[in-house]
């Protein structure tokens, strides 16, 4: 009887065992989605492609004299996080521009919602400028800029746009940039109602993107790329009890949850190099945006 008892145990745990391979396996291949999967290359260069590295599926995107290109995620979402690993365009990239952004599907301009990550190439030598807007009802308008605190060629960092029903925060490796507030009861425009999908794009700008358009782009360098991988989704979620993001009560301290104010303030103190709040000469006749006259 004994040795039975300890055959039948020997069955059940080798069950068990393979059991949890099998979970495991099913979790591996749930996880190794293919990039190709979730964006789909959408216009420009025939030099564009996928490719594996380091066992990550990767998209080069391309810009060469003839066209640009660009991409746009499969999925379109009401409030969610986006996150991208990119590599920027490495040496001289002056005059061009990689982008990572979130927009509708075809609306008429006037009820076009669009939040910008925009990457101005530089010289080689000097620093990558992050270039950020948000456009609401087609009006735009709204830019900070930023300079990165470290090579965004050398290696994957990964860049956010986090929007729910409060705000849209923009990060970089995790650490808040910037923080545009809803504050849609005094006045300041929000986007709120369509669903938007993620893209991203390399094209040429040298009209404005390096040095204010003073330095060009270099075509002996072509063709130029970025590198895009790791793409991922979170859709918003609501606190305890609601429905969904879009009901969540305005005294709701939920999602204020979701902002390091600290780690805001500091980057904001130490690597933003314009605020369109602070531009006197841009708003002397018109007046400052009500929000950047609120606290």
């Amino acid at each position: 009887m004994a040795m039975a008892m300890s055959s039948s145990s020997c069955k059940h745990r080798l069950l068990v065992l393979a059991m949890l391979v099998l979970a495991a396996m099913a979790s591996t291949k749930a996880v190794a989605a293919y990039l190709y999967d979730d964006i789909k290359v959408t216009w420009g260069s025939g030099c564009s492609y996928f490719y594996m590295d380091q066992d990550m599926d990767t998209l080069a995107l391309c810009l060469d004299r003839s066209s640009g290109s660009g991409f746009s995620s499969n999925g379109s979402y009401l409030y969610a996080r986006y996150d991208m690993d990119i590599k920027l365009v490495v040496n001289d990239s002056a005059g061009t521009v990689a982008t990572f952004y979130l927009m509708p599907d075809d609306v008429p301009w006037e009820y076009h919602d669009e939040v910008d990550m925009e990457f101005l190439g530089n010289a080689t030598g000097e620093p990558y400028t992050l270039h950020t807007n948000v456009y609401v009802n087609g009006a735009g308008g709204r830019e900070q800029q930023f300079q990165l605190w470290f090579d965004p060629t050398q290696d994957f960092h990964t860049y956010s746009i986090e929007w729910n029903p409060k705000y849209i925060i923009f990060l970089v490796d995790d650490t808040p940039i910037r923080a545009y507030k809803n504050d849609r009861a005094r006045g300041v425009p929000f986007p709120t109602w369509q669903s938007m999908r993620a893209e991203g794009s390399l094209w040429n700008a040298e009209e404005w993107a390096t040095q204010g358009g003073r330095v060009k782009t270099d075509w002996a360098q072509a063709p130029f790329y970025a590198y895009y991988r790791n793409f991922r989704v979170t859709p918003c979620v609501p606190s305890p009890g609601v429905a969904w993001c879009g009901d969540e009560p305005p005294e709701s301290t939920w999602f204020d949850q979701r902002l390091d104010a600290a780690a805001l303030q500091r980057v904001q103190a130490e690597n933003m190099i314009y605020d369109y709040c602070g531009d006197q000469k841009r708003f002397n006749e018109t007046g400052f945006p009500v929000e950047c006259t609120m606290a």
